[in-house]
C-alpha cells in the first residue's frame, strides 16, 4: 500500500498554555471549592511537565467541514488524481457531527465525491492506524483502487465533550480525571492511498479492554451498555473524563512490548511518530529502547491531536523534509479502550 498523499489542516485560533489556564480560571471561579490557585498552579507543572506549549482551535469563523476540504484539497492535487478516482472514502475519529449515517457520507457529498463507497471507523485516538490497518486489507482484495481516509477531531467546541464543562473544576481533585482535556488540539486530516504490492505494511495490535473506564465520553443511557464503572461519567455525560497518569502508566509496558513485535530493523528506520499524548512520556519509552532520537514530536505545537495525531505528524516531518519517498517510518500509539499498536512501512 502507498500513501500517494497525507495532509493536514489546522484552525488558525493559538493557544498557550497560559490561555488555557485563564480559561480554567474563569470558568472555575464559580464552582470551585478550595484554593484554585494552587490547583492551576498544578496543571501549569502537569501541562509544562509534559512538554506542552501551544495547540490550535477553531476560530468563530471557522468549521470542522472546512478543514476537511482543505486537506482534501492539498491531497488530491498532490496526488494528482480526480475526485471520481476515489472509490472508498472511510471517516475515523471522534470528532464528528452525526451518529447516523455514517459521518462519511456527509463528507463525501461535501468533497463531491460520488462514486466512493463510505462508511465509518470509531476507535478513539486509534481511529485513523484501526482505518490503515482496515484500509490496507480491503485494497489487496483488489476491490478497491483508491482509497480516502479522513478526521476532523474539532472537539473542543463550546457546550461540546470538553469545552467549557471540563474546564469547570468542582475541586483540585477532579484535575485527576481532567487534566487530558487541557492538552487538546484541533485538526482534520486526509490521506489517500493504492495499493502498491512493493510496499509491504507490518502492523501488531494489542487490546486491554480490563482499562476501558480510564477514559470515556458516555453517552445517555450507557449504563445499560456495558459493566458500570465509578470512574465513567465523573464529568457528566457526553463530556470526556480521563484519567491520563494511570493511562500512562499502563501503557508504558505495552508500548515497549508492542514496540518489539516489529520485524524491520531499527536502523532502516528514519522517524517514529507517536500518538501525541505528551512528549515527556512518549520520550521516556523510547529511552527504555534507545529510540528517543527517532521520535517526531508535534504535542509540544499542536497539542493532543486525539486520532489525527499521527497523520499530523507524519504530514508536518514531509513538509519539514525530515522524511521522503523511499524512507521506512513507524507509527507507535495507545489509546483509550485501551489499545495499543506499532507499525512500519515504506513512505
Amino acid at each position: 500500500m502507498k500513501i500517494e498523499a497525507i495532509k493536514a489542516a489546522l484552525p488558525t485560533k493559538k493557544l498557550t498554555n497560559d490561555d488555557i489556564l485563564a480559561l480554567i480560571e474563569e470558568y472555575s471561579k464559580p464552582t470551585f471549592t478550595g484554593d484554585l490557585k494552587a490547583a492551576l498552579s498544578k496543571i501549569n507543572f502537569f501541562l509544562r511537565y509534559s512538554g506542552s506549549d501551544t495547540r490550535h482551535w477553531l476560530d468563530k469563523d471557522e468549521r470542522p467541514i472546512d478543514l476537511v476540504a482543505r486537506a482534501f484539497q492539498e491531497a488530491i492535487t498532490e496526488a494528482n488524481c480526480d475526485k471520481d478516482d476515489i472509490d472508498l472514502l472511510v471517516y475515523t475519529g471522534i470528532g464528528r457531527g452525526f451518529i447516523e449515517p455514517a459521518a462519511a457520507y456527509h463528507i463525501a457529498a461535501s468533497l463531491g465525491l460520488q462514486k466512493a463507497e463510505c462508511f465509518d471507523i470509531l476507535d478513539a485516538c486509534m481511529s485513523w492506524t484501526r482505518t490503515l490497518n482496515i484500509v490496507h486489507s480491503l485494497l489487496q482484495t483488489g476491490r478497491y483502487k483508491r482509497a480516502l481516509i479522513v478526521n476532523a477531531e474539532c472537539n473542543m467546541r463550546f457546550g461540546g465533550p470538553v469545552f467549557p464543562t471540563v474546564f469547570q473544576l468542582p475541586n483540585v481533585e477532579a484535575i485527576e480525571w481532567s487534566f487530558p482535556a487541557y492538552t487538546l488540539g484541533e485538526a482534520a486530516t486526509a490521506t489517500i492511498l493504492s495499493c502498491d504490492p512493493d510496499r509491504e505494511w507490518e502492523f501488531h495490535f494489542k487490546s486491554r479492554p480490563d482499562l476501558a473506564d480510564l477514559c470515556n465520553v458516555p453517552l445517555d443511557g450507557y449504563e445499560g451498555y456495558c459493566t458500570p464503572s465509578q470512574r465513567i461519567g465523573l464529568n457528566g455525560i457526553n463530556k470526556f473524563t480521563s484519567f491520563g497518569v494511570e493511562l500512562h502508566a499502563n501503557a508504558f509496558p505495552e508500548f515497549i512490548n508492542i514496540f518489539k513485535c516489529l520485524k524491520a530493523p531499527i536502523e532502516e528506520i528514519r522517524a517514529i511518530f507517536p500518538h501525541a499524548s505528551s512528549k515527556r512520556e512518549w520520550d521516556k519509552v523510547a529511552e527504555a529502547l534507545n529510540l528517543k532520537h527517532l521520535l517526531w514530536h508535534i504535542y509540544p505545537t499542536y497539542g493532543n491531536l486525539v486520532s489525527a495525531s499521527v497523520p499530523t505528524g507524519i504530514a508536518s516531518a514531509i513538509a519539514a523534509g525530515q522524511i521522503k519517498r523511499g524512507d521506512r517510518i513507524a507509527g507507535w500509539v495507545g489509546s483509550a479502550g485501551m489499545s495499543f499498536c506499532a507499525y512500519s512501512f515504506i513512505y
